[in-house]
């Protein structure tokens, strides 16, 4: 990268699409919280915790990510888990959040399902009205657990139908392909709720076919593998349909080989509506303008590129008209003044 880009990226006002709440959890807020409950993580200290962050692939991720998160039991942990995020997207110039939480983690170990949001959301509306940061709050369904669970999940999120905007499909994607969930989807749409799903990051390009054709959802997570199939990138372009994209996470979980390698640059040639995000930032290595700058390095990106990526992020976004103009706006006077 021929000059620092960083300042440039740290200047953009941007929306974040693809971040787990429990992704977030630190190392040393996780050791203060189960401190504070009288629980025990399985490390002796922050610093063993943290050399556990070595991982071959999505499953060695997910089962310290899951060991992490048993931590959380009170309304008052979920709170500060959120509002430790949301201080940081701030300070990244995340002017919209969309964070994913994983309900399932929690019920299974006797949290109740209300207690889990409204942690979450004292924080979101703290940081509306602190922060001036908005947000939306999705619901996404662990797709290594079965349908029948799933359906209770969206039975105990129907009452809260005011708060939680979305549904979405993640943890282990081998052997678990989006139509397992079909009928808890349709269920959700015809409830309200917008679709989203985890497809073709560890799964193949049909994982992606068949979160837009079956479950029908407005965005991709992930979306790597769809460029295995010409013919679907083809449809995603000419649908353009967002890819919320996750290079960090990509390179900790070796997707890709090394940054280099990464196809966000691909991606962007071939006129695909892709974002960038943090996906579980506290595991991976960086937020969201970290990621920004490894691929601005890695990729040769410049100012144009990285200010594509933004004004994606934001037309990318579950917002209304207003509010997204209003975004829009700000991003073009900061790309227009870093010109000057």
């Amino acid at each position: 990268m021929p000059i620092d880009l960083a300042p440039f990226v740290g200047a953009l006002p941007k929306a974040e699409l693809h971040v787990h709440i429990e992704g977030t959890l630190e190392p040393d807020l996780a050791f203060a919280i189960a401190e504070r409950n009288g629980s025990t993580l399985p490390y002796a200290s922050v610093d063993e915790l943290r050399a556990a962050y070595r991982f071959s692939n999505l499953q060695d991720f997910l089962d310290v990510y899951y060991a992490c998160a048993g931590v959380l039991f009170e309304s008052r942990d979920f709170y500060d888990l959120t509002w430790a995020y949301l201080l940081r997207a701030r300070a990244d110039n995340v002017r919209h959040a969309e964070i994913f939480f994983d309900p399932q983690t929690h019920t299974a170990r006797g949290v109740a399902f209300e207690t889990v949001v409204d942690g979450i959301c004292q924080a979101l509306d703290d940081a509306r009205d602190k922060l001036g940061l908005t947000s939306r709050l999705i619901l996404c369904f662990l797709r290594h657990l079965d349908e029948a669970d799933a359906f209770e999940t969206l039975e105990a999120a129907m009452p809260r139908r005011d708060r939680i905007i979305g549904v979405g499909l993640d943890s282990g994607e081998r052997g678990n392909p989006p139509s397992k969930f079909a009928r808890v989807f349709r269920r959700a749409r015809e409830a309200g709720f917008v679709a989203v799903a985890h497809a073709g990051e560890e799964g193949p390009a049909e994982y992606v076919r068949e979160a837009l054709d079956v479950l029908e959802v407005v965005r991709i997570d992930h979306g790597n593998r769809a460029l295995d199939d010409p013919a679907l990138v083809d449809e995603l372009v000419r649908r353009r349909i967002p890819l919320t994209v996750c290079p960090l996470s990509n390179l900790k979980l070796c997707v890709v080989d090394d940054m280099t390698s990464h196809p966000l640059k691909r991606m962007l040639d071939l006129g695909l509506f892709v974002t960038v995000n943090s996906d579980d930032p506290a595991y991976f290595g960086g937020y969201v303008n970290d990621n920004y700058v490894a691929v601005a390095e890695a990729l040769g990106l410049g100012k144009d590129d990285l200010a594509r990526l933004a004004r994606n992020s934001i037309e990318a976004a579950l917002l209304d008209d207003a509010h997204r103009a209003r975004l829009t706006g700000l991003l073009e006077r900061a790309v227009s003044s870093s010109w000057q």
